[in-house]
């Protein structure tokens, strides 16, 4: 399978208040096409800055970065932004929803930097709010919404501009059982049709419907399944 993203050797450290702290350590990581992989751990073991790096949204100390082809050299904010736009998706805990707009328009959003037709963005917004079973919210508010309404909204805006990788931090933090459940089915089936899939999460439950899971501690990858 073709790999998305890769990492090699990868090393972290944030400076605060003159103490280092190592968020990551010497880590090595690929994510190929349709693949769906759950990262796991306690607070505080790497989890998030691992996702930020994945994510294309922080780049290492030390070790390689290869996303979509690319081998990130140095720090460029530019290029990171370039290969982030159109190739990775976020989907966050807290949904981050825009309650100013209609849920058409959160879902959309994200096509009004890659370009395209009024009407594109209208057509593919109300494919993707179909494919998540929301077609009939398609003018109500994020408030309007349960949490996984809410949560299949996010999805819906993650996927818009067709990426290669989704990127999820927590994102059945804040839902029932059942909802989690529903939203975990609803990515492996993203991951079963080729889009690589990296998420965050504590339920070892959840982390056992993934196809693979990496476990982390003290900034290291210490075991995977």
């Amino acid at each position: 399978m073709t790999q998305v993203i890769e990492l090699r050797n990868v090393t972290k450290s944030y400076l605060s208040t003159d103490v280092k702290t190592t968020a990551l350590r010497d880590i090595s990581l690929g994510i190929a096409e349709g693949e769906f992989v759950a990262v796991s751990g306690p607070s505080g073991c790497g989890k998030s800055t691992l996702m930020n790096m994945v994510g294309l949204l922080d780049f290492p100390d030390s070790g390689t970065v290869t996303a979509f082809g690319t081998t990130l050299q140095e720090h460029d904010e530019a290029r990171l932004t370039a290969l982030r736009r159109g190739n990775v998706g976020f989907i966050f805990q807290a949904f981050n929803l825009i309650e100013e707009l209609t849920v058409e328009q959160n879902v959309a959003m994200p096509l009004d930097y890659v370009g395209g037709s009024k009407q594109d963005r209208h057509r593919r917004a109300a494919e993707l709010l179909e494919e998540v079973g929301l077609t009939a919210r398609a003018t109500h508010r994020p408030s309007q919404l349960s949490g996984g309404q809410q949560q299949r909204v996010a999805i819906a805006r993650a996927l818009a501009a067709s990426p290669a990788l989704i990127v999820a931090d927590e994102p059945t933090g804040n839902l029932d059982s059942r909802n989690s459940v529903a939203i975990m089915e609803l990515l492996g089936g993203l991951a079963g049709r080729g889009t690589a899939i990296i998420i965050v999460t504590h339920s070892p439950d959840l982390a056992a419907m993934a196809g693979r899971e990496i476990m982390m501690q003290d900034g290291m990858i210490v075991g995977e399944r």
